[in-house]
């Protein structure tokens, strides 16, 4: 489902030594492999397009569609594509990212496949981007680069600007409670991306790139700040290893 909307070029960002590794920025060396980068890096990634596009099947009703972190543009792309395979009318979509370079290849994508008119694509932070009329919102691997302190509020911003049973889909990166779960579960998803082609300096050299800017939570945390935020009916639906999805309705 996913492999016709995404970019081939091949992920070589950390593949040669790097004598002062900076943190992870979603530049144009990343934006132009992005596509390939979280196939190989995300696991599940196409399986959690596959449940978006079932929750857009089987709930969603009206609204505007939010891509909170939208990269180039994919999920927007499947849902626009099961709309018109469905006969559905095409919602407002609204991307957003920080991103300038990622915004470029969404525009590129969505305009291939003749989306130009029914997707706005605004270069901001998610904290300033104003929700209204939502019937869907979701934020595939976004809230995890936010600082901490800055969370909650975002959060409130989607339930505030949510559709009466309008739904949030949340897809982060997660750690466990017990240091020794944690460790084993870091350790099978180092296993993952070696499977899938990725060198020991390469996860290496990004792991260290990601260190000071992803900040993942337990579960349990992040189901308190989504109740904290308005959300009384939250509930993870998906998980492997220290990867999850939420879905939250209000």
């Amino acid at each position: 489902m996913t492999n016709k909307f995404m970019n081939n070029g091949e992920d070589k960002v950390f593949a040669n030594k790097i004598e002062k590794i900076s943190d992870f920025e979603f530049n144009q060396n990343v934006a132009s492999v992005f596509d390939d980068m979280v196939s190989r890096s995300i696991p599940n990634y196409h399986e959690i397009h596959k449940i978006i596009i079932d929750l857009t099947r089987r709930y969603y009703k009206s609204g505007k569609v939010f891509d909170l972190g939208c990269s180039t543009g994919t999920t927007m792309l499947l849902m626009a594509d099961h709309f018109r395979q469905n006969d559905r009318p095409l919602p407002e979509f609204i991307g957003i990212d920080t991103s300038k370079p990622m915004l470029e290849k969404a525009s590129q994508k969505l305009n291939a496949h003749g989306l130009q008119n029914n997707v706005e694509l605004k270069e901001e932070s998610i904290t300033e981007t104003k929700i209204e009329d939502a019937g869907m919102v979701i934020m595939n691997y976004t809230l995890q680069f936010l600082p901490m302190e800055e969370r909650l509020e975002v959060i409130k911003n989607i339930y505030n600007g949510l559709n009466e049973n309008g739904c949030f889909i949340l897809a982060e990166k997660i750690i466990c409670q017990d240091e020794q779960i944690d460790n084993l579960l870091i350790d099978l998803y180092y296993d993952f991306k070696r499977r899938n082609g990725y060198s020991e300096m390469e996860i290496s050299q990004k792991r260290e790139a990601l260190e000071n800017v992803l900040k993942p939570l337990t579960p349990q945390q992040q189901m308190k700040m989504l109740n904290d935020a308005g959300f009384e009916k939250s509930e993870m639906i998906f998980r492997w290893y220290n990867f999850s999805c939420y879905l939250c309705i209000k």
